[in-house]
This record gives structure tokens, C-alpha cells and sequence, in this order.
């Protein structure tokens, strides 16, 4: 059994949890709101929520004194001869109204503390847990679901989720406990004339629940639509130059167009299902209904001597209210919805598998790459590297070069485990990297890509996040090792300045450089060059050349290069064609092969001399 066969034995394969892969948050199929992934993810404040309840719950309840004692003033007040032989009375249940009043505000008050601390807690974290898991999914993952997607569950979801735990529970609570309130005062009154009333609220409840019988399947069709308007938007953005320059007719605003079309389209479906039941709903629903029906049946019964006039007030005062109750609850119930399927969502994210550890840990010995008959397949038909071997010695530079589509930078990537190989093995210094510690693997390497990515912060953390402890003095010698000391000092408030997305208006060899400073500062044993050199002109690619030599300095160096004169004192060419190892060696030994090698360097001096 090999190495990494050993590291791995005992262990069971990574398995989606049940319903992840049909109930993607990332797939477009709709889904069915579940329970248990909300139930679960608020195990940690089930405590602060159950107290959040119970306030909620008395809070509705002190409520609706204030209104039971108008409509017992009232009854007493007509029933008496005279107002001054009830005072006592009437005083008693003004107080009674003036503390639940208050008690209500002091209750309410609480609640919402309660409810807004748990939210504060759980939401960070879940974010916490959704960054920390983010960083464990393979960069590939990242590219075939968009960036959109990913910020729905960050925004969106957590925002439904937010809007569940601080405000929709403690509103149906509350709607519940009042509406149960409301009518057990009622059929104290008159059971008859409440039964009326309850009749009319449940000839409500019938077009409601006809009117949301599909909001499920509704919800999830326009959440899944809102992720692909997400996604469309993020690259539309992105790709906005290509846009202007080409017109409307892209791609990219099609793909935006049609992702809005399809939320347009389900939004609309919804509507027309539900605008009949969804009509009758809102006016049976509504105070006047209510209002008009106990009217009439109280007048009825009180002409055919069924019930005193007095006991008519009760109805007329927190009766016709009980609508009012209702539609808190109706808008927390769709709130509870959404956070259920927002739970679910994230759920799916959390326990989606990432790039797999070893159970048995292993530590290189040294910095030697080697890879071993190396393949690997972005969808698992075609082979984008195929069977490829080589060895890169500590303290030398290999360069991969090739046309474009060659399997460069997909075989360079596969070093820091960014895609995990489909067949064969990378070693470093002896050690399958799939028995590496992930943390371990990538704190060996420098990176410095083509495309430059600087944080939204100041020019001091952006190089030092290559090694969060170090000094100022560190920084400082980093910069200049990468010949940008100079650049920075010119900011306007130097190392502090802030970089935003134009990054304070610096070149963008200028910015190549400052990721070149952020290398050197974690002073990797192996160092991962894409195409640094690719888009710049000839004095930034000098200046950058001149930094990349310090960088690599005495390092295990792996670069890709289009412009071959910056490699051509590589201590090793492999030239890549359609995924293989066409040729390898140095500069002079591929010249003399003249084969695809020298004739790639043939056509670039003929350009560069033309």
C-alpha cells in the first residue's frame, strides 16, 4: 500500500449530508423547506430564544389589558344606574390598563434584547464557521458555482436569518398568545358571538392557506433565481469593460438578462396563482369585515333579546383587533419560511466536503517536488495534465511553458492543492502532499500569480499578511528587497495608506511588486511563479525581474512564463503540449532539439524584432 493509502486507511469517505446534493443551495432546482438544519444551527441560544418566547408571550398577553379594560369600563359603566356607584370599579380596571400597559413595553423591551444578543451570537457563528469553511473547499468549487452564489448564503441567508431569530419569533409568539388571549376573553363575554367571530378569522385562514398552498416551492424557485441574478450581477460587473466595448449583446448581459427574466417569470407565476385566493384572503382578513360581521349578528341578536347591548362593546373593542394579531403572525410565519430554507442553505454549505486530510499526518523532508505520472480532469472526461513526471531539485528554477490551454497553470496549481490530482502523486520532499496538513502545505510556499490581488487595507498589512508577526523593520526590508520601498513612500500617508479598488493609483508592476513583497516576507522554501511578468511593459518588467531574483534565491521555483527570455536560464524546461511533457530541458539543449520549444522562441525574437 503506498503512502498515502496508509495515511488514509481507516477513514470513510467524506458523505453529503442527506438531501445536499438534490437541496444544493447552489443548484437551481427548487427545494422543500426543511425543519432540522434551523433547529440544529440554533442549538447554541435554543436558551436566549425559549426566554426571547416566553417574554414575547407575556408581553402579548399584558397587551391586551389595556383594551379589555376600555371594554369593561364600558359594559360596567352602561350596566350601572349611575358612573359614581362604579368608580371603584372602573378606577380598578383603569389601573389594570395602565400596568399591563406598562408591563407590556417593560416585557417587549426584553425580549427584543434577548432576541437580538442570540442573533448577534449565532450569526458570528455561522460566519465564522462559513469563512473557516470556505477556506477548506478546493479553488475549483469557487469557479463553478460564482462568487454570487457564495454571497447570497453570506448576505441574503444570513439576513433571513437575522430577520427570524431578532423579529419573526417573538411576532408569531406574540400574535399567537394574543389572538388565544383575545378570544378566551371573548367566550367569557358570549361564546356565541365569538364563535361568529372565530368563523370569520377561519374563512380567512381558508383563502390564506389556499393562496400560500405552493409559497414553498414558489420561495425556492425565486431564491434560486435571486443566485443566479447574484452570480449574473457579480460578473457583469466585473466584466464591464468587456461590455462597453462590445456592446449589449454579450455574453455576459444575456446571462444577466435571462437570470432577471427568470425571477420576473417566477415572481409572476406566484402572482397569478394566488391573486384570487390572495384578494379574498386581504378582505376577509381586514378590521371592516370583521367589524361588519359582528355588527350585524349583534344587532340580530340583540333585537331578539339573544344579548345585552353592553356585552356588544367586548366585540366592537378587541374583536375587530384580532385581525390586526393576525397578520404579525402571517409575516412571521413567511419569515420563519425563509430563515428555514436560509438554514437550510447554510447547512448545505457547512457540510459540503472539502479537499480531504490525511488521518495520519505527515512532515516532508525537504522541499524536492516531484511529480509522479501526474493527471488530472476538470470534468472527469478529458484530461487537462495527463501523466506527467518531473523533479524540481531545492535551489533550482523549472519553468513550464506551452501554448496557451496547455495544462500550465492547472499543473501548477495542483502543487498547493488547489485541485487534488486525478490520478498519480505530487510529492514533496518525499511526501505525498495529500498526507500533508494543509496549513503546513501552503505556509511552504510563496505564491505570486498574474492577476494581483491586494486586500482593502492598508500597504503595511498587505505585505505582511504574508507573516502576520513581523516587525515594521520586516516590512520595510521586504519592500525593498522587492525594489517598492520607494513606490510606497511616495503614498500619501506611505505605509498606512489604504488601498481600495484602484489601489491608490499604483502601476500594476507597481502592485506585482507589492505581492512579491508579501513572498519574500514569509520567506517559503518553494516559490510558485504564474505568468508575474506577462502584462507588464519593459520597465516594469525589469524592475519586477530584479525582485524575483531575491525571491527566489536559493528556493525549490516553479514558474510559468509566456515571454521565454525571462526563463532562459532555467535549470529545467518542460514544455507542455495538450496536457503532456513534449520536451524538457535547458535553454540550449531545446534550441538544438528545434522542436515546438524553438519554434516558440523563433516566433517571439522575430516579434520582438519586428
Amino acid at each position: 500500500m503506498s503512502e498515502i493509502g496508509e495515511a488514509l486507511a481507516g477513514s470513510e469517505p467524506a458523505t453529503p449530508a442527506r438531501g445536499q446534493e438534490a437541496n444544493s443551495p447552489f443548484s437551481t432546482s427548487p427545494r422543500l423547506v426543511r425543519a432540522a438544519p434551523l433547529w440544529r444551527l440554533l442549538g447554541p441560544v435554543r436558551g436566549y430564544l425559549i426566554g426571547c418566547s416566553i417574554l414575547s408571550a407575556l408581553g402579548a398577553a399584558a397587551g391586551l389589558a389595556p383594551y379589555i379594560a376600555i371594554a369593561e369600563i364600558a359594559r360596567v359603566a352602561l350596566a350601572a344606574e349611575s358612573v359614581a356607584a362604579v368608580s371603584e370599579t372602573i378606577w380598578t380596571w383603569v389601573l389594570i390598563g395602565i400596568a399591563g400597559g406598562a408591563l407590556r413595553l417593560v416585557l417587549v423591551f426584553f425580549s427584543s434584547r434577548l432576541g437580538h444578543y442570540a442573533d448577534a451570537e449565532i450569526l458570528h457563528d455561522i460566519r465564522v464557521k462559513l469563512v473557516r469553511r470556505l477556506g477548506v473547499f478546493p479553488i475549483g468549487w469557487f469557479r463553478s458555482v460564482g462568487s454570487g452564489a457564495v454571497k447570497k448564503v453570506m448576505t441574503t441567508d444570513l439576513e433571513d436569518m437575522h430577520q427570524l431569530i431578532a423579529h419573526a419569533l417573538g411576532e408569531i409568539i406574540g400574535a399567537a398568545v394574543a389572538i388565544i388571549v383575545g378570544i378566551g376573553y371573548l367566550i367569557l363575554v358570549d361564546w356565541r358571538m365569538t364563535a361568529v367571530t372565530v368563523a370569520a378569522l377561519l374563512a380567512w385562514a381558508l383563502f390564506f392557506k389556499v393562496a400560500m398552498r405552493s409559497m414553498s416551492l414558489h420561495l425556492a424557485r425565486l431564491n434560486a433565481a435571486e443566485a443566479r441574478i447574484s452570480a449574473a450581477s457579480v460578473e457583469y460587473a466585473d466584466g464591464i469593460t468587456v461590455v462597453k466595448t462590445f456592446g449589449t449583446g454579450g455574453r455576459i448581459l444575456e446571462r444577466f438578462a435571462e437570470a432577471v427574466r427568470e425571477h420576473t417569470e417566477a415572481f409572476r407565476a406566484w402572482v397569478d396563482e394566488t391573486r384570487y385566493s390572495s384578494a379574498a384572503a386581504r378582505l376577509l382578513g381586514s378590521e371592516m369585515a370583521v367589524l361588519a360581521v359582528v355588527m350585524v349578528t349583534g344587532i340580530w341578536m340583540i333585537s331578539g333579546d339573544a344579548m345585552q347591548a353592553a356585552d356588544l362593546l367586548p366585540f366592537l373593542v378587541v374583536g375587530i383587533g384580532l385581525p390586526t394579531a393576525i397578520m404579525p403572525a402571517v409575516l412571521g410565519e413567511q419569515g420563519l419560511r425563509r430563515g428555514r430554507l436560509a438554514a437550510g442553505n447554510i447547512e448545505d454549505l457547512l457540510s459540503r466536503p472539502g479537499i480531504p486530510e490525511a488521518l495520519v499526518a505527515r512532515t516532508p523532508n525537504g522541499h524536492r517536488i516531484e511529480f509522479d505520472k501526474v493527471s488530472f480532469s476538470y470534468d472527469g472526461v478529458s484530461d487537462a495534465v495527463s501523466a506527467v513526471s518531473a523533479i524540481c531539485e531545492p535551489g533550482t528554477l523549472t519553468a513550464l511553458v506551452g501554448p496557451s490551454g496547455a495544462g500550465k497553470s492547472t499543473l501548477a496549481s495542483l502543487v498547493p492543492r488547489f485541485y487534488d490530482v486525478s490520478a498519480g502523486a505530487i510529492r514533496i520532499g518525499g511526501t505525498d502532499i495529500r498526507a500533508i496538513p494543509t496549513p503546513l502545505l501552503l505556509s511552504s510556499m510563496s505564491l505570486v500569480f498574474q492577476d494581483v490581488i491586494l486586500l482593502r487595507d492598508t500597504v503595511r498589512e498587505n505585505i505582511r499578511i504574508g507573516r502576520p508577526d513581523a516587525s515594521d523593520d520586516d516590512v520595510r526590508a521586504a519592500a525593498r528587497a522587492a525594489q517598492v520601498d520607494h513606490v510606497i513612500e511616495r503614498l500619501p500617508h506611505g505605509y498606512d495608506t489604504p488601498l481600495g479598488t484602484e489601489s491608490a493609483g499604483l502601476s500594476g508592476g507597481e502592485r506585482q511588486r507589492l505581492t512579491i513583497a508579501r513572498a519574500i516576507l514569509s520567506d517559503a522554501p518553494i516559490v510558485i511563479l504564474d505568468e508575474a511578468t506577462a502584462a507588464l511593459d519593459p520597465d516594469s518588467e525589469s524592475a519586477v525581474q530584479a525582485a524575483l531574483a531575491e525571491l527566489t534565491a536559493g528556493k525549490t521555483v516553479l514558474v510559468i512564463a509566456h515571454r521565454l527570455h525571462t526563463i532562459a536560464g532555467a535549470h529545467q524546461i518542460l514544455v507542455l503540449d495538450a496536457g503532456k511533457v513534449a520536451e524538457r530541458g535547458t535553454h540550449a539543449e531545446l534550441i538544438a532539439c528545434r522542436g515546438l520549444y524553438a519554434r516558440m522562441w523563433r516566433a517571439q525574437q522575430g516579434g520582438e524584432a519586428a
